[in-house]
C-alpha cells in the first residue's frame, strides 16, 4: 500500500505541509524493512533553531543512506493513526532552513500520553511508515511523550529527543542552555530596551510579562541584559501560592523609590510563571481559564501584568500617587525570530548528534552539547522521582549571577530608610513616616 505525501520545496528552503510553491506529488512508501528511516517531529511551542536540528539531522542521515519522513503538526495526526501528514526530506529541501525561524515541520501541542489508543496509534502509524528510528524535537511534555512513545514500541522504534525551550527549563547541566533560548533573550533585551527609553521619554511605567512557565529564566536573563528598572521572579518567593499583594508590594516600592530620586519611570519584568502559582483567591471574578492538552494553564490567557498593573494602582491611589502604567506581553512575537548564530551553530551540532547517536545504536536518550562533545543522557536519568514526568531546571536564586542580578535593580530596601536623604525623600513623596514605610514595603 502506498500512501500519499507531499514533499514540498520552495526557494528558500521546505516551508511547510501546505504551501503552494512545488508540489511535486510524490508518494511515500510504507514499512521498507531494507532501509533504515527516520522520522523527525516538533512538538509544543516553537523556538529559534528547531530547523536547524531538522536540517542537520535530514542531512546527516541522507549521507549515511537512510530515509527522512517529517512528521506534520507534532504527534496530532499519528496519534489518530493518520499517516498522510508526512512529508519525505532531501538534504536540498533543508540546506538553508537553519538561518529560518519557525518550523518547516509546524508543531503541536498534541499529547498521545492522556490515551493508550492514542499512545498505540503513534507506534501503530510509525511502523506502517517504516520509522525505525524517531526523532522528538520539544520542551518537557514532547520529552515525556518521546519516553512514552519509546516504551510502547518496545525497541520497534529507537527514539532521542532533542530539548527545546525558550525557556531554559530543561534539566541539562548547568550553563547549558536549551537552544532557543539565547535567541529570544536578545530579541527580548531589545524590546526591553525600547520600552526603557519609551517609559524615559513618556514619563510612565511599563509591566512587561515574559514567558516562562515554571522558571524564569527568560526573564530574569532578558530584564538583566537590558537593564530593566526590576524583574520578579517565581523563584524568589517562597513555595506555595503567592499572594497578588506580595507582588504589587515590591513594584509599588520600586515605584516610589523611583519618584522619590526624581525618576517617575521604569519597565517591570515579571516572569509569567507567578501567575500559575497566584492564589485562588486572587484569580476570583476572573472567567475561566482554558488549559492546553498537558493540562497546564494557557498563561497567555492570564492578565497576569494587568492584574499587577491594577493593583499597585490601587495602592498608588491609596497615597495620593497617580502613574501611567501600561501592561505588555512578551511572548509570542520571540518564538519564531531567526535563530542567532549561537542557536545556528548549537542545533546543527544536535540535528547530526541525534542520527549519530542512533546509528551507533544509543537510544531511549536525550542529546546534549557538552563543551564539543555530543553527550547523550538517558531518559530515567531526566524524570522527576515524585512525578514520573520530566525535570525542570529552576532558576537558582543562591548564585553570585542572580545576587548581581538583584544588585542591578531598583527595589526598596531596608538600607534606603536608614539613609537620611533617601528615607526624607520617601516620606515627602508617599506621606508616610518611616515607620509606616517600613511596615508597608518590608513588613
Amino acid at each position: 500500500m502506498r500512501v500519499p505525501a507531499r514533499r514540498v520545496r520552495a526557494k528558500q528552503g521546505l516551508q511547510g505541509p501546505y504551501h503552494p510553491a512545488a508540489r511535486r506529488g510524490e508518494r511515500i512508501e510504507q514499512g521498507r524493512a531494507d532501509v533504515t528511516t527516520f522520522g523527525i517531529v516538533v512538538g509544543g511551542g516553537p523556538a529559534p533553531g528547531i530547523n536547524g536540528v531538522i536540517g542537520a539531522a535530514t542531512t546527516v542521515a541522507r549521507q549515511e543512506g537512510a530515509k527522512v519522513l517529517g512528521l506534520l503538526e507534532g504527534f496530532r495526526w499519528l496519534m489518530e493513526g493518520d499517516v498522510g501528514h508526512v512529508t519525505e526530506l532531501h538534504v536540498d529541501d533543508v540546506s538553508r532552513i537553519h538561518q529560518l525561524g519557525g518550523s518547516v515541520l509546524q508543531t503541536s501541542r498534541a499529547n498521545p500520553t492522556r490515551d493508550p489508543a492514542k499512545l498505540t496509534n503513534v507506534v501503530d502509524a510509525l511502523e506502517r511508515l517504516g520509522v525505525d528510528h524517531l526523532v522528538t524535537i520539544g520542551g518537557d511534555d514532547t520529552c515525556y511523550s518521546a519516553r512514552c512513545v519509546a516504551e510502547a514500541a518496545g525497541g520497534r522504534v529507537r527514539v532521542v529527543h532533542v530539548p527545546k525551550t525558550i525557556d531554559n527549563d530543561l534539566p541539562l547541566p548547568d550553563d547549558i542552555p536549551t537552544f532557543g533560548y539565547e535567541t529570544a533573550r536578545a530579541a527580548a533585551a531589545a524590546i526591553l530596551s525600547t520600552l526603557l527609553e519609551d517609559a524615559r521619554t513618556t514619563s510612565r511605567w511599563y509591566l512587561a510579562v515574559l514567558m516562562g512557565r515554571k522558571a524564569g529564566h527568560l526573564a530574569l536573563g532578558s530584564g538583566k541584559s537590558a537593564g530593566a528598572t526590576v524583574t520578579l521572579v517565581g523563584e524568589e518567593f517562597a513555595e506555595g501560592s503567592i499572594r497578588l499583594d506580595a507582588v504589587a508590594r515590591i513594584v509599588e516600592g520600586a515605584i516610589v523609590k523611583r519618584a522619590a530620586t526624581g525618576q517617575p519611570h521604569g519597565v517591570v519584568v515579571l516572569a509569567e510563571g507567578i501567575g500559575e502559582r497566584l492564589d485562588p483567591d486572587d484569580l476570583e471574578g476572573l472567567p475561566d481559564i482554558p488549559r492546553d492538552d498537558h493540562g497546564h494553564i494557557r498563561l497567555a490567557e492570564l492578565p497576569l501584568g494587568r492584574l499587577v498593573r491594577d493593583r499597585v494602582q490601587a495602592r498608588l491611589v491609596e497615597l495620593g500617587m497617580k502613574t501611567t502604567m501600561v501592561a505588555k506581553d512578551i511572548g509570542y512575537e520571540l518564538r519564531c525570530t531567526p535563530p542567532c548564530a549561537f542557536d545556528q551553530e548549537y542545533t546543527r551540532d544536535l540535528g547530526a548528534g541525534a542520527i549519530r547517536t542512533l546509528l551507533a545504536g544509543t537510544h531511549d536518550v536525550m542529546i546534549t552539547r557538552q563543551g564539543s562533545r555530543i553527550v547523550p543522557i538517558p531518559f530515567d536519568d531526566i524524570l522527576d522521582p515524585e512525578t514520573g514526568r520530566t525535570r525542570v531546571r529552576m532558576l537558582d536564586t543562591t548564585t553570585p549571577a542572580y545576587e548581581t542580578a538583584r544588585m542591578l535593580q531598583v527595589r526598596l530596601e531596608e538600607a534606603d530608610l536608614s539613609t537620611p536623604y533617601l528615607s526624607t525623600s520617601l516620606e515627602r513623596a508617599t506621606g508616610l513616616d518611616t515607620a509606616a514605610l517600613r511596615k508597608r514595603y518590608l513588613g
